[in-house]
């Protein structure tokens, strides 16, 4: 697995700002497809939906505003949000009610089965995408390592409670559960990490690896004879 630490704003912007950028924009995009299919989204947009159902918000406009309640929680487990943290809020919101309005509503079967797949694997893709960015972790990302940090037990168990505890609020209010829950829980995670690879910004750590290869170590100097100290003797092999 790729590094995908956090890089500082000032090393090669140009370079990393579009592929966050993208990457942002392609994982509310990917969101919208899901919605479309209508066979089941994502725990997280399974609120979304719940909350749009029961109020006059957009799904872009809770996704922004469940983030910005979620950075709250970062206050007491002592995260730090990070420009990528506020660009995840941002972007992902705009993408993804951008993407409800150009995509159609009523489609076939076969046309949603299509939308479920191609949304799950654009949302993989876009993962790998703006995490390999090295900006920082989203809101949800940051609020799973701190709560993990904070508590001692596993990213795994705590992501875990997290998707449960999301899932079954947004089904009572009313969000999609279906195929499309499972397939997601399934196969997003394996392509994010196929994908990672190809994605990740490795500068800070090409730099560091050529500088450690460009290190000579000195050679440490025979430690001399005391004066009048005899020369040890030949070692002798046996024929």
């Amino acid at each position: 697995m790729p590094p995908l630490t956090y890089v500082s704003l000032r090393e090669r912007p140009l370079r990393r700002l579009p592929q966050l950028f993208a990457g942002l924009a392609l994982y509310g995009f990917s969101l919208a497809l899901m919605v479309r299919a209508s066979l089941g989204v994502n725990p997280w947009s399974v609120l979304y939906e719940g909350l749009a159902a029961r109020t006059s918000l957009s799904f872009g406009t809770i996704s922004a505003v469940l983030g910005v309640l979620v950075l709250l929680w970062w206050i007491p487990l002592r995260q730090r949000p990070t420009f990528g943290t506020v660009a995840n809020i941002v972007v992902l919101a705009g993408s993804s009610d951008l993407g409800l309005r150009l995509l159609p509503g009523d489609v076939w079967l076969p046309a949603r089965i299509g939308l479920l797949v191609g949304g799950v694997l654009l949302n993989g893709v876009s993962v790998a995408v703006y995490v390999g960015a090295r900006f920082g972790p989203g809101p949800r990302d940051g609020l799973m390592t701190g709560a993990a940090a904070a508590t001692g037990r596993s990213l795994r168990q705590v992501r875990t409670l997290m998707e449960v505890a999301v899932l079954v609020a947004g089904w009572l209010l009313g969000g999609t559960v279906g195929a499309g829950t499972v397939l997601y829980a399934l196969a997003v995670g394996p392509v994010t990490q196929y994908c990672l690879p190809w994605c990740a910004y490795r500068g800070a750590d090409r730099s560091a690896a050529a500088d450690a290869g460009r290190t000579v170590t000195p050679s440490v100097p025979s430690r001399p004879l005391r004066p009048g100290r005899p020369s040890p003797p030949p070692v002798r092999t046996r024929r």
